[in-house]
C-alpha cells in the first residue's frame, strides 16, 4: 500500500449514508490510511498494547453497553486515551447514539462521530471490502472492458486492431460498457481483479475515422456499467500463418495480472470475423465452463468412446 494512499472520512460518510454527530468538524480534512476496522472494546477497558490507530473505529451494541455502566469520570478518562491515538474517526452502529461527553471530547480531540442503524458484522463487511478496493493493489491495462452476459470480458491487443470496434458491436448487441483505451484493475483481494474507467474517460469510446462517441449519451444508461469484476482476456493479434493456434481449447492459457492468472483467449483477425459474435460465445463459453462442463472434454469423452466401441 502506498504510504499517500487515502480517503477521506467525508467519502466514507457519504459512500454508507452514514449520520454526522459532529457537524462542526470537517470531514474531508481527517483521512483513512488503513483498510481494516477495529471495535475498540479492549481498548475501553484500557488495554492498548497492538492496538493500531489508524483503524476506523466500530462501536456496536456491546461496546455502548460497556460504556453506558461507565461513571461520567470515567467515561471522559477512556475516550481522552482513545483520542490521544489520533484515530480517524468513531462509527455507532445499529442506531446506538453516542452521548455528550463522548462528543464534547470527540470535537476535542478533532475525531468524527458517525451513526448508521446497521448491524455491526454486517456493516463492518461492507466497510472492509469497500476499503480494500480503496487501497488495493492498482495497474492500468491498454484494451477495453465490456460486461458480456455477465462476464467481464478485458479486450486487449495492438492500437487500431478493432478493440474500439468490437466492444461497439457488443454494445449495439445488448451488452455494456465498462472502460475503452484504459482498464484501472485493483485487486482488492487474492481472487478477484476489478477494472473501471478513468473518470476522465468514462462511458467514452474512441473510434478512428469518428473520434469520440459518448456510449450512454447515445445508448442510454442500460449500455454503461461503472464497475466490472475481470473474467477472461481476449486478446487480439493479426492473422499469421506460421502461427499454430489452439482450435480445441483443451488447455487453457493464462494472463497473469497483479498475481492474479486470468484465462486469456488469443484470437486471430481475419477480414469477415464477426469479432462481437466470437467474443459472446467466448464468455458465455467461459461461464459454462464455471458451472461445470467442458465442450471440449466432452468431444474427447465421445471420441474414446467412439473408438472403444470399435475395438
Amino acid at each position: 500500500m502506498a504510504a499517500n494512499k487515502y480517503v477521506t472520512v467525508a467519502t466514507v460518510q457519504e459512500r454508507f449514508n452514514l449520520t454526522n454527530f459532529t457537524p462542526e468538524l470537517n470531514l474531508g480534512e481527517v483521512k483513512v490510511t488503513c483498510s481494516d476496522v477495529n471495535r475498540p472494546a479492549l481498548q475501553l477497558h484500557g488495554f492498548y498494547e497492538h492496538f493500531e490507530p489508524s483503524r476506523i473505529q466500530v462501536i456496536g451494541n456491546v461496546e455502548a453497553a460497556y460504556i453506558s455502566k461507565k461513571s461520567d469520570e470515567e467515561k471522559a478518562e477512556s475516550f481522552a486515551k482513545l483520542f490521544s491515538y489520533d484515530i480517524p474517526c468513531i462509527i455507532f452502529c445499529r442506531g446506538e447514539k453516542p452521548e455528550d461527553v463522548l462528543l464534547k471530547a470527540a470535537v476535542k480531540a478533532n475525531v468524527p462521530i458517525l451513526g448508521t442503524d446497521r448491524a455491526t458484522s454486517e456493516f463492518m463487511s461492507a466497510l472492509i471490502f469497500s476499503l480494500n478496493k480503496d487501497f488495493a493493489p492498482y495497474t492500468t491495462i491498454h484494451g477495453v472492458l465490456v460486461d458480456v452476459y455477465g462476464e467481464g470480458l478485458l479486450i486487449t491487443g495492438e492500437s487500431g486492431i478493432g478493440k474500439s470496434e468490437a466492444a461497439l458491436e457488443l454494445i449495439r448487441r445488448g451488452h455494456r460498457l465498462v472502460s475503452d483505451d484504459v482498464v484501472e484493475i485493483r485487486r482488492p483481494n487474492n481472487e478477484r481483479l476489478y477494472g473501471r474507467a478513468p473518470s476522465i474517460t468514462q462511458y467514452l469510446i474512441e473510434l478512428r475515422g469518428i473520434g469520440i462517441i459518448d456510449v450512454k449519451s447515445l445508448y442510454g444508461v442500460e449500455a454503461v456499467k461503472d464497475e466490472q469484476r475481470i473474467d477472461l482476456v481476449i486478446k487480439l493479434e493479426d492473422w499469421s500463418k506460421e502461427k499454430e493456434y489452439d482450435r480445441l481449447g483443451m488447455t487453457d492459457e493464462y494472463m497473469n495480472i497483479l498475481g492474479i492468472d486470468v484465462t486469456c483467449h488469443s484470437l486471430p483477425i481475419r477480414p469477415g470475423r464477426n469479432l462481437a459474435i466470437i467474443c459472446e460465445a467466448a464468455a458465455v463459453n467461459h461461464r459454462q465452463k464455471k458451472m461445470g462442463y467442458n465442450a471440449a472434454e466432452e468431444l474427447y469423452r465421445r471420441v474414446q468412446n467412439n473408438i472403444a466401441g470399435e475395438q
